[in-house]
């Protein structure tokens, strides 16, 4: 009888055990629904497809929280030995070498695969844009959190589907976020500081169509150096139908600029907030050898035959300008992308804040060596010694933050003195999102107005481009 007893228990308790998950597929489990603790490489990179170089940037330093094996889903072909290149290099240089392990799965169904086998907790996607929302959403909807390069849609059609990613991600518990380097700018960071000073700024303008209360200008090249060598671009780059226009391409980068700057921490609703007044658009047109140069291919391939006029040049519709309102208030977002930078030059950004007491201004041209500067300039009829006591007052309480910040006379005002330490650089800033990401990830959820502020980033875009077509 009690033999009897002994066999049922033991059979009892191997039911239990063959139910019960490994601890590796339980820590997956826990992590995929956001549960992370901080822990020593707990979070485990999946990268989708890597055909932007914006990928690899995730990579190009190493962290606690993330494991070292790096899990790749991606169809073979350059863009894929492209990505690995730059982590090998990461891996190989000389100064601060990292040690990713990549292990890469090829062919034409990675995002299956990936879903199927799901050996990482994060997407990494960063490239062709023209599925990446679908992608983003069937991740979410299968318990993945997500990380992504902008723009996360690029057609106003998809608005719709990001709307339900994000209600996706919130019902399995996952953390869907966009890739938001520009916020990690020091002259950028500053100019949001000193705007916050009523002795400073004053209070922001409402401006006019012609004469915004905020504007920003982007100029980008298409021919540039990253990492030291000179970057090589995918033919899809060029093709808008799957990159985007530079109206929802960079100008993401610009909307999210304004939307954080001049109103930190608040909840935009983009049904209530946002008012499209006008949008242009204007094509890069590139010559075959300018192409040849960016892409290495000798000629055009078929898919963008539909944008090539006069039998040669390529028009490619990169540049965009948006005017709209935000909360009541004008501001102006507008990209631009030549072939090459002047000898010397490099990206440049514009940006101004206007005051009832001074206007915030970053330049980047010549004059500034093609450095990003931030100017403090007082408006008419104010007076200028006691301004400069208030503004010095303002720079010791950025000095808490971050010490050696000063100021110095300029024709128009002030310049803010920014010591090296702070720029980091663009490359640079994409480890500061990701790292703000874990700590996000840590917290199990993102700020109460990040979410709605990234639909309502995507809907300016989106209603812009489609107010210009």
């Amino acid at each position: 009888m009690r033999l009897d007893k002994t066999i049922v228990f033991l059979l009892a308790m191997a039911v239990v055990v063959a139910c019960q998950p490994t601890k590796e597929k339980n820590n997956m489990d826990q992590n995929s629904a956001g549960k992370f603790t901080g822990a020593k490489g707990e979070v485990r990179l999946m990268t989708l497809d890597p055909g932007h170089f914006h990928a690899a940037l995730v990579q190009k330093f190493m962290y606690g929280q993330v494991d070292p094996e790096v899990y790749v889903f991606a169809p073979a072909g350059p863009d894929l030995e492209g990505h690995l290149a730059r982590i090998d290099g990461f891996n190989t240089r000389a100064d601060n070498p990292t040690q990713w392990k990549e292990n890469v799965y090829r062919g034409d169904d990675f995002f299956e695969k990936m879903v199927a086998e799901r050996p990482g907790n994060v997407m990494v996607v960063a490239g062709n844009n023209a599925l990446k929302t679908e992608y983003i959403k069937d991740a979410v909807a299968a318990g993945i959190n997500v990380l992504a390069d902008k723009p996360m849609i690029i057609t106003p059609e998809k608005f719709d589907l990001l709307k339900e990613a994000f209600e996706l991600a919130e019902a399995n518990g996952v953390l869907l976020y966009d890739i938001m380097t520009e916020r990690y700018e020091i002259s950028t960071i500053l100019q949001k500081s000193l705007s916050q000073m009523p002795s400073v700024f004053g209070q922001l303008e409402v401006g006019s169509e012609d004469n915004p209360a905020v504007t920003k200008e982007s100029v980008h090249h298409f021919f540039k150096y990253v990492s030291g060598k000179a970057l090589i671009r995918p033919s899809w780059f060029f093709d808008v139908s799957k990159q985007g226009e530079g109206i929802v391409d960079v100008n993401t980068h610009l909307v999210d600029l304004i939307q954080w700057e001049c109103f930190p921490e608040q909840i935009i609703d983009y049904e209530k907030d946002v008012e499209i007044v006008s949008a242009k658009r204007w094509p890069t047109k590139l010559t075959p050898s300018q192409f040849n140069r960016v892409t290495g291919l000798d000629g055009y391939p078929d898919d963008l035959l539909k944008d090539v006029q006069n039998d040669s040049v390529l028009h490619v519709f990169a540049n965009g300008e948006i005017n709209y309102k935000i909360k009541g208030i004008y501001a102006k977002a507008s990209v631009i992308w030549n072939y090459e930078a002047p000898e010397g030059a490099k990206d440049t950004h514009y940006s101004i804040m206007r005051g009832t007491k001074s206007n915030l201004v970053i330049r980047q041209g010549q004059e500034q060596g093609y450095k990003p500067m931030l100017y403090v300039e007082p408006i008419a009829g104010v007076d200028a010694a006691a301004f400069g006591q208030e503004l010095q007052k303002g720079i010791d309480k950025i000095n808490a933050q971050y010490p050696g910040v000063a100021i110095e006379k300029s024709a128009n005002g002030w310049i803010v003195a920014i010591p090296e330490k702070y720029k980091k650089g663009h490359e640079a800033h994409f480890t500061q999102v990701t790292e703000k990401y874990l700590e996000y990830l840590k917290d199990g959820k993102l700020p109460d107005w990040e979410v709605p502020n990234m639909l309502a980033k995507y809907y300016t875009t989106t209603q812009a481009y489609l107010k210009c077509k």
